[in-house]
């Protein structure tokens, strides 16, 4: 089996407008994910971390500066990329309020689109996503540390609230919720919206966490939030994604970080134990994902130095532009 991981996708903004504009974009909602498109399609499931409110509606965040939202028929790109399972806890789900956030439900769900991570109530919000692939199942648990001020409650809309922080009766009852997945699932996947903005280092408290998800029975830590890719680590045979990156987006590039770089990470799984994560380089041009041609090397280069400082091998494969991290499944 294997799952298409990416980072954050943000469909607001001027990738909205471009969606709108069909002699700008061509093929219309394949438009997002250019040349990276053949490669999703190729997994048997799809995950993505949705950065913005899919609605036509909604009252804007007050005293928010970003706040993000794509119009409803956008969803049709999310369906063209084959999306099984997406995260919506993050600091934009909320962007455009309550109302919006239960439009992007009600369409998500609409269209066989799984979500985790925000919900109409506390309940709904911790539910994790579960689907089915070569006859395993696979859950996604989705979490966030940021914007306490949405977390959920039980009759409240919001996102699932964790500190990151073991000390914290809400990550113990997350660790409790991963335990009861896990029994449920042959694969569990948990998304963490995690920690501020940039920067390359992993920040400790992270790590800890990170590990203490996998002890209760996490086979992926698949992390996002900073705008920049970090190192992949690999503890108990598992794959811990510090940071994916940015997938798709409108953001301005800053030419050190290159928040415009990422990867698709492709997970390949043994009777749902995983073997090895394949990462393929990416570049956003134009609102739009590509496979990174000339600078694909310089971008495996980066990461494998990343990668190294948490001592984890990664080899570049010529044949087939990635990087390859073993797992050992």
């Amino acid at each position: 089996m294997k799952i298409a991981l990416v980072g954050d996708v943000m469909l607001g903004r001027l990738v909205n407008d471009a969606l709108g504009d069909v002699e700008f974009t061509g093929a219309g909602p394949e438009y997002p994910w250019g040349s990276t498109l053949p490669l999703l399609r190729s997994a048997d499931i799809r995950i993505g971390n949705l950065e913005f409110v899919l609605s036509d509606d909604g009252t804007p965040w007050p005293a928010k500066v970003f706040r993000f939202r794509s119009d409803t028929r956008n969803v049709a790109s999310l369906t063209a990329a084959g999306f099984t399972v997406v995260s919506l806890a993050n600091n934009h789900v909320l962007d455009f309020g309550a109302e919006a956030l239960r439009d992007m439900l009600g369409t998500l769900d609409r269209h066989g689109i799984l979500h985790s991570g925000a919900g109409v109530g506390l309940e709904d919000a911790r539910r994790p996503a579960i689907c089915k692939a070569q006859a395993l199942s696979v859950g996604l648990l989705a979490v966030t540390d940021n914007e306490p001020g949405w977390a959920a409650e039980a009759a409240a809309p919001g996102v699932h609230f964790v500190p990151i922080d073991l000390g914290d009766h809400r990550a113990g009852e997350l660790l409790a919720l991963v335990r009861r997945t896990r029994g449920r699932v042959d694969l569990l996947i948990v998304s963490a919206h995690w920690g501020g903005n940039w920067g390359f280092e992993v920040p400790g408290d992270h790590r800890t966490f990170a590990r203490a998800l996998i002890d209760a029975g996490a086979d992926v830590v698949y992390g996002h939030s900073p705008h920049v890719v970090r190192g992949v680590e690999v503890y108990r045979g598992r794959p811990i994604i510090y940071s994916a990156g940015d997938f798709v987006d409108d953001y301005a590039v800053d030419q050190f970080a290159r928040n415009d770089q990422s990867f698709v990470f492709l997970l390949e799984t043994d009777a749902g134990l995983p073997r090895d994560l394949r990462l393929y380089p990416t570049v956003i041009l134009d609102f739009q994902a590509r496979l990174a041609r000339g600078s694909a090397r310089a971008i495996a280069r980066r990461m494998q130095a990343l990668c190294g400082d948490l001592g984890t091998p990664a080899t570049w494969s010529e044949d087939e532009a990635c990087l390859t991290i073993p797992l050992g499944g």
